[in-house]
């Protein structure tokens, strides 16, 4: 590490449970964020500013004014341009130690194999049910922690699947819910916290800490700021 990381890094480094060695496990890590809206800007922001070294961000949407109730990491004047892209840019200027990749497209049955090779773990935070059942499979193929999180109204969630070979997504979810039915109000500090969550959950998955929450459902409550784990 060189003199400008040490200091970049300095409140990293004097935790003893990470020190330089697990600074440098982060920088060299490989994380691939799907969707880069509530939840993706949020674990996106944490994940660079952490020093992450390698950051893929899957999203084929573009940003929208609807969007700025909750996805800071936008702004006015990148509206109707690509979030991969505008994510990408304002991340760059965070942390110019990230590599960043953006794939400006869905991820599906057709490419998924060939992009989730390429790194060491998933975060999962898309509100597409197809891409999820997608990485879900992929990512157990290949033996890679999906880290998953979804939100509703006040409501989030946050689970870590297929991690050394844990549960799954049809494990939690075996049915696949009907989309036209979901809730589309969201409290705009929600994706914040659980997308934060994520975040942590990647970290402590890549320096080998703490409680991961595989075989675990946290479901948080905005209203009441309670929190349940449920073990699956």
């Amino acid at each position: 590490m060189n003199k400008e990381q040490l200091e970049r890094y300095n409140r990293h480094i004097i935790l003893s449970e990470i020190g330089v060695e697990g600074q440098k496990k982060l920088l060299d890590a490989k994380v691939l964020v799907v969707g880069a809206g509530g939840l993706g800007a949020p674990a996106l922001q944490y994940l660079v500013a952490a020093g992450v070294g390698n950051i893929g961000i899957v999203d084929a949407d573009t940003v929208s004014l609807s969007n700025l109730q909750r996805q800071i990491l936008y702004r006015e004047n990148q509206i109707d341009q690509s979030k991969a892209e505008q994510a990408k840019q304002t991340l760059n200027q965070l942390n110019s130690d990230v590599q960043i990749t953006t794939y400006p497209f869905m991820i599906d049955d057709t490419n998924a194999e060939e992009i989730i090779s390429g790194y060491d773990l998933i975060v999962g935070a898309t509100d597409n049910f197809e891409s999820r059942k997608c990485i879900d499979r992929i990512s157990k193929q290949q033996g890679k922690a999906f880290v998953h999180g979804s939100i509703g109204e006040f409501e989030g969630q946050i689970s870590v699947l297929n991690h050394n070979g844990g549960p799954s997504y049809f494990d939690l979810f075996s049915d696949t819910p009907d989309e036209t039915t979901m809730p589309l109000g969201v409290l705009g500090v929600l994706p914040g916290i659980i997308g934060s969550m994520q975040a942590c959950e990647v970290i402590k998955i890549i320096l080998g800490i703490g409680d991961v929450l595989s075989g675990k459902l946290l479901i948080y409550d905005a209203l009441t700021h309670n929190t349940n784990v449920v073990n699956f």
